[in-house]
Order: C-alpha cells, then structure tokens, then sequence
C-alpha cells in the first residue's frame, strides 16, 4: 500500500452518529426479520389469543348459567296463577325488573315445607313465595330476599287488583348524545387504547433484551463498541427493535383482518349482543390512530432502552430474567398508575402520570381521547422523545464504564487494538 492510500484512508471521515446508528438499525432489522425466531414469534401471541377466547365464551356461557332470576310459586293453585298472569301483565312493561315465576312441582307433596326444601338446595330458584295473595311470604337467602322482594308484592297487588293497573301512555324525545354520556364512552375509548398499547409494549420490548444478550455473550457487542459510538449502537438497536415490532403488528393486523373477512357476520353478531361499538375519541379516528402510533413507538423506545441497558449489564440469560423483573414491575405501576388518572383529567395524579416518563405515553393517549387540544401532543411527544435521548446516553455511558471498562485500563485496550489495525495497514518495507 503506498503512501497515498495510507493518506487516503486516514483522511476519510468517520461515520456521523445518526449514520452509525442507521448501520446498526439496518443490519439488525433484516438479521431479525429473517431469521426463523422472529417466525415463531409471531406464532407465539396467537396461542394466548385463542385460549383467552375460549376461555372468555366458557366464562360467559357459565356466568349466565350461574345467574338465577326464577322465582318459585308454592301458594295455591288459583294463587299460583294469578300470579303467574300479573307478571305477564307486568313483564310486557318491566322486563327485567320483574322475575320469571313457575309452580314449584314438590309443594304438592304432603309436608311440604319452603325453608327445608330451600336449605337441602333441591331446586335451582332464586327465592319462593309462599303464603296468600294477600300476605306472600318470600323464602330465600337474605340477599336474593331484599333483591325480589319489591318485585314480588307489586306483582300480588297487581294479582289482586280488581281491575289491572292502568300504565299512562309516555312520549319520548331522543338525542344522539349528552354530556355524561359523552365522557362516559371516551372513558370506554381511553381504557381500551390504553391497554392495547401496554399490551403491544410489554410483548414486543422484550426482544431488545434477548438481542444484545446474545451478541454479548459472542463479543459483537465489543467489535461494534470499538468501531461505533456506544450510544449510536444503542439507538440503532432500539429502532430495529421497533421497525420489528411494527412488521409484527402488521402481519397480526393482516391476519386479524382476515378473519374478519370470513366470519364477519358472525363477529358482528357476537359484537352487538355482547360489546357496545367503541366510541370515537375526541379528537377523531385518524388524528388519535396517528397518535397511537406515535405514542407507542415513545413507550417502546422508553421501556426497550431500560432494556436495553440491562441487557448489556448482564452477562448470562438468569441474570437477565432477573435484572428485567423490576422493569417489568415498575412498567405495571406506570400503567395502573395511567389507567387510574383516566376518570380525573387535571388532577394531581394525571398531571404526575403525564410528567413521568414512562406513564407519560399512556397518559397523553388517555388525553387525545378525552380531549380535543393538539398542541400539548406536541410537547408530550417532545419531552419522550428527550427522555429516550438521555436513557439511551445514560446507558451507553454504563455500559461502557462497567463492561468496557472505558478509561484507564478500558483507554488503553482501544488504543491497543486501533494500534495494531494501523499496524497492519502499513505498507510492507
């Protein structure tokens, strides 16, 4: 190599921070994204999806089953039907308020007593009425007691009313919305994208950790350290890992959107029986799904670079499980601690869950759907995105002072190693 090259190389100039870390961010978003892990990764979710599913229809179908609302008639039988035909009259206008009666088939029976037969738990009533017209007696527990017990004496009076009750003839005047109501649903709104968002962060972040643990433990980390600014690495992992996370998203969105396609009406049916539709947020779909993507990414970046830091402090895959547990913990309280800022916007607590870094991505996104103000998105997005510059720099700063050892003997190691790199670019004599 002649003297001219030498000088050639000597005076190219070094990659720019941002250039680094887009290297870095490059390289390790298609490393990841090819390899056969990250398919299995996304396989993972779809396993808890369906057993939460399943899990979620038999609870409900029990639920259902679990709740008793038939009262038992033991009276006589003219009683009995009279009863029976006053909370027909009376269903037509208070369903549900009113319970479904039926003859209980063993109060025929000779000795035939309500206590013990409630007592030897024979049946599946809620109560039973015996008594008159005049005077019911209702048997059951206290609670199932104080809960018909109204309901039972309007419908004897109704059953011995002369003449039935007359109901007058309302009017009505709808409107499509108030002011409770309003801040009722985007509560709904706030909760929902709440807990998506934590729900996203807590399952993707987690692949920041198991990235530079095991280029760690193979000596990349330390090739790339010599060669890049530490905070560069850092930076371009936590993007990678993001860019990552989105392809993630998007294929369970394209798989989620194929399923709509083929049971949909079947999913609208179940929707509008069970869930009312998710109301819009104040400041309209596309501004607060922009929002959300935004805030998601600031929370991933804020969480991946604690992560991250403890990713690189450790040296063994216990010692990570055991590092990320307090992380994971204190991610929690973050997230209840949003979650319970929700209802009072203004508050001391939400003011706190907006200023924290961690809690703040959650709480702003609560806010976009409480409110219609833009501008202060603008400022919460600003002082995130500050707070992932000073975590990212705080932890390459560790990094280097507690595994690189940077200054003293750390100094003289990268000077070595820069030495004998000049060393055998010399040109031969």
């Amino acid at each position: 190599m002649s003297a001219h090259d030498q000088a050639a190389i000597d005076a190219r100039p070094r990659l720019s921070r941002l250039e680094a870390a887009w290297v870095i961010a490059r390289r390790d978003f298609i490393a990841v994204l090819f390899s056969r892990a990250f398919l299995f990764f996304l396989i993972g979710p779809l396993f808890p999806v369906l057993v939460g599913g399943l899990a979620g229809s038999i609870g409900s179908q029990n639920n259902k089953q679990a709740v008793v609302t038939e009262v038992g008639l033991a009276m006589s039988i003219e009683d009995n039907a009279a009863m029976i035909a006053a909370r027909e009259r009376l269903g037509q206008r208070l369903r549900p308020a009113v319970p479904s009666l039926s003859e209980v088939p063993e109060a025929r029976e000779p000795g035939f007593e309500a206590g013990a037969y409630m007592e030897a738990r024979r049946g599946n009533y809620a109560a039973i009425v015996t008594g008159t017209l005049a005077e019911p007696v209702i048997v059951g527990t206290e609670r199932q007691v104080r809960r018909w017990q109204g309901a039972v004496e309007l419908i004897a009076a109704e059953a011995t009313a002369a003449t039935p009750l007359a109901f007058p003839q309302s009017s009505s005047q709808t409107v499509t919305s108030s002011a409770a109501s309003e801040r009722s649903t985007r509560i709904q709104t706030a909760t929902a994208a709440q807990m998506v968002m934590f729900l996203l962060t807590m399952l993707l972040a987690g692949m920041v950790l198991s990235n530079l643990a095991e280029e760690k433990g193979n000596k990349i980390i330390e090739i790339l350290a010599a060669a890049i600014p530490m905070d560069s690495v850092f930076m371009g992992k936590l993007f990678a890992m993001l860019g990552v996370s989105f392809v993630g998203i998007a294929v369970w969105g394209m798989l989620g959107w194929g399923f709509w396609a083929i049971a949909e009406d079947a999913i609208v049916t179940v929707t509008q029986t069970n869930f009312r539709v998710l109301p819009g947020p104040a400041v309209g779909w596309p501004v607060f799904i922009a929002l959300a993507i935004a805030y998601f990414s600031m929370a991933y970046l804020l969480l991946g670079s604690l992560f991250l830091t403890i990713g690189a402090m450790a040296n063994t895959v216990r010692e990570v499980q055991t590092l990320s547990m307090p992380v994971t913990m204190l991610q929690l309280m973050v997230f209840f601690l949003a979650a319970a800022s929700v209802t009072s916007p203004g508050s001391t607590m939400e003011l706190l869950a907006v200023g924290f870094p961690l809690s703040s991505p959650f709480a702003m996104l609560a806010r976009a759907a409480m409110e219609e103000t833009l501008w202060i998105h603008a400022a919460g997005l600003a002082w995130q995105a500050l707070w992932v510059v000073l975590l990212v720099k705080g932890g390459s700063m560790l990094f280097r002072k507690r595994v690189m050892k940077s200054g003293g003997a750390g100094r003289e190691k990268k000077k070595r190693f820069w030495h004998r790199r000049s060393k055998e670019l010399e040109p031969a004599q």
